[in-house]
């Protein structure tokens, strides 16, 4: 959703819509906003605070000072973890781009058979949470994975090394590949054809015309799609952690994990000054998303005929990109998850060993006999349902009040609404554990559930109004102006009138930010505590123990809860969680 559209759309909205009665109208809508504001300054206050203090926040005697920035440009090998940063993340962006341009191109306008399947196949990357990815690509790909290890029987070695840069990046790129093909394949579906058709009749064949018209007008979503991807190259934290650590790679991600949860003794003013440089930079980029989404109409080209793009023939090349495809889907969808659940019903997955000899569900019993497993399912089940609920009650509050009310500060508070998607998970979740830290009486709050339900809320507002504004907004005000001009005030317009239409969209917001809970885990590593993990950080613990089997067994049932409840929407229930 442009923020520029959406307000002007809004506005427009709430100019033909009678001004409200203060009371009510104005308590709900006041307190909303205050509401949203503390809960998304809360964890970034604390975190600019603690960058400036010369200890601990929660410490006595505290001093400001500025030498944190100074400690931090001086530390050994900050130098390097700025460089392994920003490589890793190019070449995740460079990786993502390639794949998901060609997807886009391939799936959607040609035809090749099978496209629509793989298009589906394609996007299963982006349900899973990077971690289980990582997971299955060490299975399969590691260095003791089954295929590494089969490679190796037949030649001397294998041609890959995940615990590199490159290789770090291509596990990356695979799962970020997914946010391309959508930006590209939603640009493509709304290109006037006739551009096309004219270069065909001008004599241009299929890779011409592919070449000079059609991508070059997918240059908006490409661009936008890659600043994206860049963001998230900067943020992930599971596939460095996985790969990056063992081998002496730290990017920044990690250097604030390692500082933080995983140090005896924490430098928190070194801590929350890498987080301060990472939050600005995320900050600049999501602003450059911004203007690039703004400049897209330069490019526009979708008339007012109602045409159909015409796919694009490949003739001979048809079947040998459909088995290009399958190898790609197999390769990097198919046998990561495949040998992760694979791994999870045996003692030992080796080539070496028949996997009928080693069939197991001692992995599932190990998981249900300590008491940490099953409680963080319960918690994951906990806190992506209750504040999913809750996620999607306010998020549903806040879109109404921006889009459907004369609120005098609605333009503020939508930009405070969407100003967590420049907020990285770390950040997000070091800036909690310092605000429960520093406010009394929150302490009994800090170690439990609950604390992950209000991280999670405030990292994903914008991520449930990109499910809910759409339809809010093409819902006409002549709905509210009925019931106002019955008397009705806002609230009980919304309540009766707006929220019972918007019943479709509030199920997928909850939907969305169900699953997007569920797998969420660099935000709660910095806030668990015995009692309150979830499945992420459970996943976490037991890899750096070593228990690959229960590894296995636990992102099996998170696999599996997650593509029963993304089937389910999809067919059943008609939600489209991308795109």
């Amino acid at each position: 959703m442009s923020l520029d559209a959406s307000r002007a759309l809004g506005a427009t909205a709430a100019d033909e819509l009678p001004k409200p009665l203060p009371g009510r109208d104005t308590v709900i809508q006041y307190g909303m906003a205050l509401l949203t504001l503390v809960l998304i300054a809360a964890p970034l206050l604390p975190v600019l605070y603690q960058s400036f203090l010369d200890r601990a926040l929660y410490d006595s005697g505290q001093q400001l000072t500025l030498a944190n920035f100074g400690r931090l440009l001086r530390t050994d090998g900050f130098a390097l973890v700025i460089w392994n940063t920003f490589v890793f993340a190019t070449l995740t962006t460079v990786i993502s781009q390639a794949l998901g341009t060609l997807a886009a191109v391939l799936f959607g306008r040609t035809d090749m058979p099978f496209a629509r399947l793989f298009g589906e196949l394609f996007l299963w990357p982006i349900y899973l949470s990077a971690l289980v990815l990582s997971f299955g690509w060490y299975t399969i790909y590691g260095p003791a994975g089954y295929l590494t290890l089969l490679v190796q029987s037949i030649f001397d070695g294998a041609p890959w090394n995940l615990y590199s840069l490159p290789g770090m990046a291509m596990i990356a790129g695979v799962s970020q590949a997914p946010v391309a093909y959508i930006y590209c394949m939603s640009s493509a579906s709304i290109t006037d054809p006739t551009l096309e058709e004219a270069a065909r009749v001008a004599g241009a064949g299929t890779l011409r015309t592919l070449w000079r018209i059609t991508l070059p007008l997918l240059m908006p979503a490409i661009a936008y799609s890659a600043v994206l991807n860049f963001t998230v190259g900067l943020e992930l934290l599971a596939i460095p952690l996985v790969f990056g650590d063992p081998a002496g790679i730290t990017v920044l991600t990690t250097f604030l994990y390692n500082n933080g949860v995983a140090s005896a003794r924490p430098d928190h003013g070194l801590v929350a000054t890498a987080a301060v440089v990472m939050l600005a930079v995320v900050c600049v980029l999501v602003w450059l998303q911004g203007r690039l989404l703004g400049n897209t109409r330069r490019f526009v080209t979708l008339g007012g005929k109602a045409t159909r793009p015409r796919p694009f023939r490949l003739n001979n090349l048809r079947w040998p990109l459909c088995i290009l495809s399958a190898i790609y889907i197999v390769a990097t969808v198919v046998m990561p998850i495949g040998a992760l659940l694979l791994r999870a019903f045996t003692s030992l997955l080796s080539p070496m060993v028949p996997i009928s000899e080693v069939l197991t569900l001692g992995n599932f019993a190990n998981m249900l006999e300590y008491p940490v497993y099953p409680r963080s399912i319960w918690n994951s089940l906990v806190v992506s349902s209750v504040g999913g609920v809750i996620a999607t009650a306010m998020v549903a509050l806040i879109a109404i009040i921006v889009l459907r009310s004369d609120f005098r500060w609605r333009g503020p508070l939508h930009y405070i609404a969407l100003f967590p998607r420049a907020v990285p998970g770390v950040v997000a979740g070091i800036g909690f554990f310092y605000a429960f830290a520093l406010v009394p009486g929150l302490g009994g709050v800090r170690n439990t559930i609950w604390i992950l339900v209000a991280a999670f809320t405030m990292h994903f507002i914008p991520v449930g109004l990109g499910a809910i504004a759409p339809m809010l907004l093409q819902m006409s005000p002549d709905f509210d102006r009925a019931a106002r001009t019955q008397g009705a005030d806002w609230w009980t317009t919304s309540r009766h009138i707006v929220l019972p239409l918007l019943r479709p969209a509030l199920v997928a917001c909850f939907i969305i930010l169900f699953i997007t809970f569920f797998k969420e885990y660099t935000t709660a590593i910095f806030l668990f505590a015995p009692g309150s993990e979830v499945i992420g950080t459970t996943l976490l613990q037991a890899w750096t123990q070593g228990e690959v089997g229960l590894v296995s067994a636990l992102a099996t049932v998170q696999i599996l809860v997650i593509g029963v409840c993304v089937t389910a929407a999809r067919a059943f229930l008609g939600v489209k969680l991308y795109g």
